[in-house]
């Protein structure tokens, strides 16, 4: 028989002697009547007895039916008068206990009980009235003897109002003093509709799922709320704003540590319940820092100013947290407190207090002044030139251990000292530096960096007759070096000369430097023909990709142009020029021409005032 009626559970042990573990499992169940949405009791007394099952590393040890031992209902932990709009809300926590005999193993032993299913009006997980749960403990293995695991210390509240700033200490006990440390963590899937508590009683550890979480909620982000929900990974406490109303499966995971390494992982598993109630007191101050529960970390100076966002007070009680001094209390409203010394203090608010509905709500205050965020660059601000990023952050406490580099380009670093390089598209660029250090201090820097184009341009490529003179231009730069140097009149001008005797293709690079100090190139190539010379294409593509977009002529040796015409298939002319420079670009009257093969015909007089007349075609593509 199963039911929508699982709220949470947690399975724990403890070492009562050589080999021997006494074996403790919560269930928490939604005991309302079916009448407000409750279990149906059937299914609640069918939870009783429990199905334990013992694996030795992978492989099934023994299988325990346990009759439950305690059944009490679970304090509802707020007070109807000082609550607006409280929702009914009943859980019942159902304890099973029972002892049994762990020969000393190499391997670890794992303890499990599924049972399906969970409360069906969950919003964080899909159709969670068809999903079970799994509640499981490991004990280490050899040299590990006599370990006993983290137990919770508090239950979680039943109810928490929208809205409100919420704060709960989910911390543990460990009996054997092991260090321990918090984070939300996955909870799992375990039995089904049809076979809602399993017996496990031979084969290997079956493998587990996780419960299918809606997007964007997650084991490690289980309830939306601004803040969001965080748990403290030192002190198990969890604080937040939620914002979003529903019911909320949080899993919690205890690490167990011994000497530096984890032994051991504990998880409760409960519903948080958030509600439109409101509370007639809150007390509240504000989370300005990203880290949890943590008020401010201030590295400017040992004086902070506090915030009070709380609400329905009229008397207020500070206590800001320095250990051993009595004096440092407050009843403003918004006080200001110097604080003696660096370090990390713990800071109370108490609102009404000694009335009917006091609050009161505890946050951290992290004091290491003074952190200053410089930085510094070397090399030419000129486009393809290595910049390179001198971090100069100043830490009194040193430990600086971050730096979030933002070039202005779309580009990050996280290198203390790194090196950029800006492309040739000039740009005002604000370089930002972000730094930080292990105390959470955290500091911002910025510098404009002003990058400009350089376009060093040698000229478009030509063809000549030799033994004719030709003049260089080069433009972009405001001093010149051309290679190689032969044949020039002068290779350190913008315009220098030469006569080509031979034929061939002749390269020449240019090199210029701008009036910042900034270099760039470019090249030339020069055709030298032997007499009269004509290079006319046999299609282009004026697409706009830079590419042959314009159908051009290349000549030499001629005294003028007297006429170049193209038409269409039909007859109709579509271009005309006089200038061997001007080129067709695939349109007529403003607009594109089809795709398709075009005619010309060309008039030219040569340098002894003979015409010649060509004609052939084009393809235009696209």
């Amino acid at each position: 028989m199963f039911a929508s009626h699982i709220v949470g559970g947690e399975l724990t042990y403890k070492c009562v002697g050589p080999d021997k573990y006494e074996i403790t499992l919560n269930l928490y169940r939604d005991c309302l009547p079916p009448s407000m949405g409750g279990g149906n009791p059937a299914a609640l007394a069918d939870d009783d007895p429990a199905f334990l099952t013992v694996y030795r590393g992978a492989n099934f040890f023994r299988f325990d039916s346990i009759f439950s031992n305690n059944s009490i209902l679970v304090p509802v932990n707020f007070n109807n008068a000082c609550i607006n709009n409280p929702p009914a809300t009943c859980i019942n926590r159902l304890q099973f206990k029972y002892t049994l005999t762990l020969p000393a193993s190499t391997s670890p032993y794992t303890i499990m009980v599924q049972r399906c299913c969970r409360n069906g009006s969950i919003n964080n997980i899909s159709n969670p009235g068809n999903t079970g749960a799994t509640y499981s403990c490991t004990i280490p293995p050899s040299p590990i003897v006599c370990n006993s695991s983290a137990d919770f210390l508090n239950y979680p509240p039943q109810i928490i109002c929208i809205n409100n700033p919420f704060v709960y200490d989910h911390s543990a006990f460990d009996a054997n003093a092991d260090s321990l440390s918090y984070s939300f963590c996955n909870a799992m899937k375990g039995g089904a509709p049809n076979d809602p508590k399993p017996i496990l009683a031979s084969g290997s550890i079956p493998g587990l799922s996780v419960v299918d979480y809606i997007s964007p909620l997650s084991g490690t982000n289980p309830m939306a709320g601004n803040p969001l929900l965080q748990i403290d990974p030192v002190t198990g406490i969890i604080t937040g704003t939620p914002n979003l109303m529903g019911r909320f499966v949080v899993n919690v995971c205890c690490t167990e540590w011994r000497a530096g390494v984890p032994i051991n992982v504990v998880s409760r598993e409960f519903q948080f319940v958030v509600t439109n109630c409101s509370k007639a007191v809150i007390a509240n101050i504000p989370q300005l820092s990203n880290e949890p529960n943590t008020y401010i970390i201030s590295c400017k100076s040992n004086t902070v100013f506090f915030y009070n966002n709380s609400v329905g007070g009229f008397k207020y009680n500070w206590d800001f947290g320095v250990i051993g001094d009595n004096s440092d209390t407050s009843t403003l409203f918004e006080p200001t407190f110097t604080y003696p010394d660096t370090g990390t203090y713990m800071v109370t608010l108490v609102v009404n207090n000694g009335t009917t509905c006091p609050d009161s709500i505890k946050r951290i205050v992290k004091v290491y002044p003074d952190f200053n965020t410089e930085f510094d660059y070397k090399g030419a601000l000129c486009p393809n030139e290595a910049i390179d990023f001198t971090d100069k952050t100043f830490s009194t406490f040193n430990e600086i251990n971050s730096w979030n580099w933002q070039f202005g380009d779309g580009n990050i670093s996280s290198l203390q000292n790194p090196t950029h390089t800006y492309s040739n598209i000039g740009n005002n660029y604000t370089v930002t530096l972000i730094s930080g250090n292990k105390y959470g201090c955290k500091d911002t820097a910025s510098l404009v960096l002003e990058i400009p184009v350089v376009k060093i341009f040698a000229g478009n490529d030509t063809i000549i007759v030799k033994n004719t003179s030709f003049q260089f231009n080069g433009t972009g730069g405001q001093d010149y070096e051309w290679t190689p140097s032969t044949l020039l009149d002068n290779p350190f001008v913008y315009n220098p000369n030469a006569t080509f005797t031979d034929t061939g293709k002749y390269t020449y690079a240019l090199k210029g430097i701008t009036a910042n100090g900034c270099v760039g190139y470019d090249t030339i190539n020069i055709l030298v023909a032997s007499g009269p010379y004509l290079n006319i294409p046999n299609a282009f593509s004026p697409n706009g990709d830079g590419n042959n977009d314009v159908f051009s002529i290349l000549a030499a040796g001629y005294k003028r142009l007297n006429y170049y015409r193209i038409y269409n298939r039909w007859g109709q002319q579509v271009f005309q020029t006089n200038n061997f420079r001007n080129g067709w670009d695939g349109t007529y009257n403003g607009k594109a021409c089809e795709l398709g093969t075009y005619f010309w015909i060309l008039s030219a007089y040569d340098l002894e005032n003979k015409e010649i007349f060509l004609k052939g075609d084009v393809t235009l593509v696209r």
